[in-house]
This record gives structure tokens, C-alpha cells and sequence, in this order.
């Protein structure tokens, strides 16, 4: 890589840090963005590592940066983990498709983040007697919340970067 590429990585990961951020904050001035439900606005930037592998890091930096407002440790390491592992995956999965369209990189966020935020929810904040039916219910609605805002707002937010000759990465 060229210094220039280098440097082009470097703040093309730091941009999309910045923005996951401040749309998680934007999301928790409306309650979304921590806790049993979260519809999260900056998921919509999980499609980001089809197009750069720098959104890997930009995701997971800004993840780890908007999981300080959670004040859980847990959420700092797992929540940050998950972003990380998704990432990775839909950048791997980018060239398996369907019809050309990268299908398939939409799915590691929400399952992901369904498996892994639903068992910490139900680890740490739910008093319930049945660990499973708590982890149900919380897999459920971390799994809901994530397919509305990748599928529903995560692919025109595709197809609008796709299909844009200014906004390259």
C-alpha cells in the first residue's frame, strides 16, 4: 500500500468511526441505542465493509466508542467484538451474490448482534428464572431491531452508495 492509500484507509476508518458515533448518540437522545431495544441509526453503516475493508475498523472503533455510553463493560468488550466479527463478515461474504446483489453481507450484524447483545441482555439485565425463554425474547428483539434498520434502511442506503458516481471509497 502507498502512503497515500495508507493515509486514505486511516481517515476513511476514522470518518466512519466518527459518524457510527454520532449517530448512535443521536440514537440514544430518542432511547434506541442501549438496551433491550435498539434501533440503532448508525447500523445502517454495517454495509460499509462491501465497499472499503477500512469500515472493519471505522465500525468497530466507533462501536467501541459509543458502547462508553452504555457504562458496561461488558457492552464494551462483547458489543465491540460483535461489530468487529459482523464487519469482518460482511466484507468476506461481499462477493457472494445473489442477482449482484450482495445479499449475504447484510446478515452477520444482525445475527451477530441478535446472538451476542440478546445473551448479554439477558445475562446482565434480566431477573428472570428461565435463562433460555430471557435469551429468547432478548435474541428476538435484538434480532427485529437490527433487520429493520440493515434491510430497511441499510439497503436503499446501499443501493444510494452504489449506484452514486461522486462517493467512492
Amino acid at each position: 500500500m502507498t502512503r497515500q492509500e495508507t493515509t486514505r484507509y486511516i481517515v476513511t476508518g476514522a470518518i466512519i468511526a466518527a459518524l457510527y458515533t454520532a449517530l448512535t448518540y443521536l440514537s440514544n437522545v430518542f432511547g434506541l441505542a442501549y438496551g433491550p431495544i435498539q434501533l440503532r441509526l448508525s447500523e445502517v453503516l454495517t454495509v460499509l465493509p462491501i465497499f472499503t475493508p477500512a469500515a472493519i475498523s471505522g465500525l468497530t472503533v466507533g462501536c467501541f466508542i459509543s458502547n462508553i455510553g452504555s457504562f458496561n463493560v461488558a457492552d464494551l468488550a462483547f458489543g465491540t467484538l460483535a461489530t468487529l466479527s459482523a464487519a469482518w463478515l460482511s466484507y468476506v461474504l461481499r462477493d457472494v451474490r445473489v442477482k449482484d446483489f450482495p445479499i449475504f453481507s447484510f446478515l452477520p450484524p444482525i445475527i451477530i448482534n441478535a446472538l451476542v447483545i440478546g445473551f448479554e441482555i439477558a445475562l446482565f439485565y434480566l431477573e428472570a428464572d428461565n435463562f433460555f425463554w430471557s435469551f429468547f425474547i432478548s435474541f428476538l428483539q435484538i434480532g427485529i431491531s437490527q433487520f429493520i434498520v440493515c434491510f430497511c434502511f441499510g439497503i436503499p442506503f446501499y443501493l444510494g452508495i452504489k449506484n452514486n458516481k461522486i462517493m467512492r471509497f
